[in-house]
């Protein structure tokens, strides 16, 4: 299998305040809520940078596509990195994240490896991790 991810998908709870957190909370570009013309088809897609988007999916949505059964959500199935720039820049994107409505479950802080970071929850309880690594700048 060669990686090419092109979609990371986050099972939300609620769709329009996902989009609401993600677009105006943080400004993520989006064209907004499309396929709502589709049982199970509301999504939000937000690109991330060239060849990579991030999808809202309704978790209800996700069960019935895979034929999974909806289970409680995790915050610890996964984290999404945030790489910056500057440590200053760590505090800045989470004090953004924070006032769109994210809760601050580590605040920035130095890491044992060298770098800086801190976590934030979306309002579906998913992770970030903001970070600046010193070897990458």
């Amino acid at each position: 299998m060669n990686p090419e991810i092109t979609v990371i998908t986050l099972g939300v709870d609620d769709l329009e305040k996902s989009l609401r957190f993600y677009r105006d909370g943080l400004g993520f570009p989006t064209e907004g809520i499309i396929g709502k013309e589709f049982e199970f088809g509301a999504v939000v897609f937000i690109q991330l940078q060239p060849g990579l988007r991030l999808a809202l999916w309704p978790r209800k949505s996700i069960a019935h596509d895979t034929g999974l059964k909806l289970f409680p959500a995790s915050a610890t199935n996964m984290t999404i990195g945030h790489n910056v720039s500057s440590i200053s820049e760590v505090g800045s994107v989470m004090a953004q994240a924070k006032s769109a409505g994210a809760t601050i479950i580590k605040p920035p802080h130095e890491t044992f490896w060298g770098g800086y970071s801190g976590y934030f929850q979306d309002p579906d309880s998913h992770v970030w991790e903001v970070v600046f690594n010193p070897e990458i700048g």
